[in-house]
């Protein structure tokens, strides 16, 4: 049987937090916390980095994402062989992209291939929808094995839904620690990177998750926030805890991105 152990995130996601990995490192080394709290999962970097080997809650607001973890959890072998299937050519990229797959497994198959063929990783989809990415024309090859093995073994004590940050109300328990990378809809350096998925996550949103914080630390639970360093989000989110600037690359493209280097902001009671 497979151990859980630390590794990579075999999904490609823009505002994913692998740069992060060796900024918590201090602060969880000597954390006792009991359950693990992800209600934005995206990539899940950190929950794959940290891989708590106790009862972890993960969810998204993406449907097509949480069935494809809880597909790689229940059917890796399945999934695998559907994969195998696939052709990294531009023609079954554009054929597959239009196609209407039924089944879980199918469905999460066609979610990794175009994520791993598009251009950039970018998960964007249009009003009706549908998925618009284009083809990526990348070589590197697509279906990595030996890694999706060891995310459905480090899944098998993960509780995986589709809902609402506020869903881990009603599971969160005293010790318990809460990642949180919500969406970055407030303009980060002008980056132009506002939108995330097919519902925008608005300044109320933000103002709804810094209640969320104020709910966690009255359980008595341990949270960790990553947001865009913006004015507008220190003042949301400061809160007499710990606040720390990071910079990092710039990896997003788009109309109004700036390549380079930008800043993000940490919040944590964590002492």
């Amino acid at each position: 049987m497979r151990e859980v152990v630390a590794v990579k995130p075999f999904l490609r996601w823009a505002g994913g937090k692998s740069w992060l990995v060796k900024h918590l490192e201090p602060l969880l080394k000597d954390l006792n916390y009991n359950n693990y709290h992800e209600p934005f999962i995206g990539g899940a970097a950190v929950f794959l980095s940290i891989n708590p080997n106790r009862k972890s809650y993960l969810s998204d607001l993406n449907e097509d994402l949480i069935n494809t973890y809880k597909t790689l959890k229940e059917f890796p072998l399945e999934l695998i062989a559907e994969l195998k299937k696939c052709e990294n050519t531009e023609e079954f990229y554009y054929n597959i992209r239009k196609l209407k797959v039924e089944g879980e497994v199918e469905k999460a198959a066609k979610f990794i291939f175009l994520n791993q063929t598009s251009f950039n990783g970018i998960y964007r989809v249009n009003l009706k929808g549908e998925y618009n990415v284009p083809y990526g024309y990348r070589s590197k090859d697509f279906i990595e094995e030996d890694k999706l093995m060891q995310v459905s073994k480090n899944l098998n004590k993960a509780d995986l839904a589709v809902g609402d940050f506020d869903l881990i109300k009603s599971r969160l328990k005293p010790k318990d620690l809460v990642f949180l990378d919500p969406p970055y809809t407030v303009s980060h350096n002008n980056n132009g990177f506002i939108k995330y998925n097919q519902k925008l996550f608005t300044l109320e949103d933000q103002y709804r998750l810094s209640g969320l914080i104020d709910f966690i630390k009255k359980k008595g639970a341990y949270y960790i926030l990553t947001n865009a360093a913006h004015q507008k989000i220190k003042e949301i989110f400061t809160k007499d805890d710990l606040v720390f600037e990071k910079s990092r690359a710039n990896l997003i493209g788009g109309i109004n991105a700036q390549r380079g280097r930008t800043s993000e902001f940490i919040f944590t009671n964590i002492k």
